[in-house]
Order: C-alpha cells, then structure tokens, then sequence
C-alpha cells in the first residue's frame, strides 16, 4: 500500500524550529489541491527546491522521510520557477511516481487542503496563527485551537462463498473496480458503518465482521478501515446507482486488480483472488 515505503520511514511528528534550506523540495500547490509544481514525468521528475522559488516565500514544514524534509510553500504571482508546471497528483500516478513520493504528495495534499480551509478562525472570524508548539493553527482572538481533520472510512470486501463483491463508482472516470467504501457517521462504530454502506450500495446483509488492516489516504483526508464480512441470506445486489454503476459478484479468478500497489482495496481484493483470504 501507499504507506508502506520500508525500509525508509516518514516521520511526521511536529519540529517547530525545523527550516528550509537551499536544497529542501517545496510543495507549492495550484488552486487545485491536488496540483503542485512539479519537473519531468513519473519517478524521474522532482519538487522545486527552496533556493528555486521566489523571494519571500516562507515554506511551512510538512514531515520528513528518513532525514528528507518537506516543506510547504506557495507561488508567488505568474513567476514559476524555470521547466517547472503544476500537475496533478493522479497524473503522476499514472506515470509510475515512486511509492514514496506519492505517499509525501498524498499527506501533503491532506495537510495543505487543511491549511487553506482553517486561515480564519471559525469562531470569530479573526486570522490564525501557527502554533509554536504542536501542528495546529490558533486563534490569537479567542484561543480556538484548530488541529489537522482526519476522516474515519472503511473499505468493505463481501464475500460469497468463493465470490467477491465488486463495484464502479457512478459519475467518476476510474475504469477499474472496488469495494464498497464510505465514512463513518457521528455516533457510529465502524462495523455499524460496514452494515450500513453494504445495504445502502448494494441492498446486501452482512455478517462476520472481521477487521483486516488500515491506511492513511490523504486524497480524502481519510484513515481507511478494511473489513471482510459475509453475505447474511438474499445474495441479489439492488444497486444504489446514484453510488455505483456496476455492481458484481466475481469469483476469484475473475476479480480484476487496479494497476498498481497504493490502495488498501487493491491488496484486499488481492488477498481474496489469491486465496490468503478465505
């Protein structure tokens, strides 16, 4: 999966008196918050360094992997840097990116997408300041404390016997399939969100819920939460087609994968057409 880039490690704990330097990558977004400049194509491309950007950019720190630190930063006018254009993170995807950078451009979207939402304090109004202590923004006004939003989602793999419940989502260009996915309502448990997307997508019960394994997608700003379950009696799927527009049962070898490693509902799929989930 995305974040999982061993033997190196991000190390995302707040460094309050960490600096940019000439060499340091700056992401530096578009108003699109999946758009940052970014030199070449794929895994031989780069982030603009510090000593590249305009006078009086005043990169913010994101995190580090291993001992490379990231920064955020922001554009200055028209005036880019030289061979540099803003692309799109799902463009770099395609273009085979390193696993690596795309989990740094994955949490840098999540913590920039929550910047720009937070410049105003949503209690009175009044800008916000960096904290000097922790990764939050604060309210100089009233002292309203803002820390970065993470949603809770799950990923849903049903089975049916030796079938597996697949799906494509309506009204998005993403030609390859899925589970049933969706987040996590006030007052609810994960397994009552489980119960609730499968009925609500697919007009399935379900039963035997058992939790698989987690991921950060900072697309979403989520935390993802896989689970398998069971089909619980009527296995007739009533799509919701505001939601998907396909919904199957494919058997094992049927099942067809996304074309890379990133995403939790890619190894669960793969875990069950391979037989390591039964």
């Amino acid at each position: 999966m995305i974040h999982e880039i061993e033997p190196r490690r991000m190390k995302n704990e707040f460094r309050p008196g960490q600096r940019a330097e000439g060499k340091s990558p700056v992401f530096v977004f578009s108003e699109g918050p999946e758009e940052f400049l970014f030199s070449g194509e794929g895994s031989e491309g780069r982030l603009p360094r510090y000593e590249e950007l305009g006078a009086g950019v005043s990169p913010v720190y994101l995190f580090s992997i291993d001992e490379d630190a990231y920064f955020l930063g922001s554009s200055e006018g028209d005036s880019l840097p030289e061979g540099f254009s803003f692309q799109h993170f799902k463009t770099l995807r395609k273009q085979g990116a390193k696993k690596e950078f795309m989990f740094a451009a994955m949490t840098a979207i999540h913590l920039n997408r929550w910047y720009r939402a937070n410049r105003f304090c949503g209690k009175c109004a009044c800008p916000t300041e960096h904290s000097e202590t922790e990764r939050a923004l604060v309210c100089p006004s009233c002292g309203n404390t803002i820390y970065p939003r993470i949603n809770p989602a799950v990923i849903v793999g049903v089975k049916n016997g030796e079938s597996l419940l697949v799906t494509k989502y309506a009204g998005r260009d993403i030609p390859y399939y899925a589970l049933i996915a969706g987040f996590t309502e006030i007052g609810e448990t994960f397994e009552q969100t489980v119960k609730r997307e499968v009925m609500e997508e697919a007009g399935l019960k379900v039963k035997n819920i058992t939790y698989y394994k987690s991921q950060p997608w900072g697309i979403a700003d989520d935390i993802l939460s896989g689970f398998y379950c069971d089909v619980d009696g009527d296995d007739e799927i009533r799509m919701d087609r505001s939601e998907l527009k396909t919904a199957i049962w494919a058997k094992r070898e049927e099942i067809e994968l996304q074309p890379d490693e990133f995403s939790l509902t890619n190894e669960m799929m793969s875990a069950f057409k391979s037989g390591r989930v039964l």
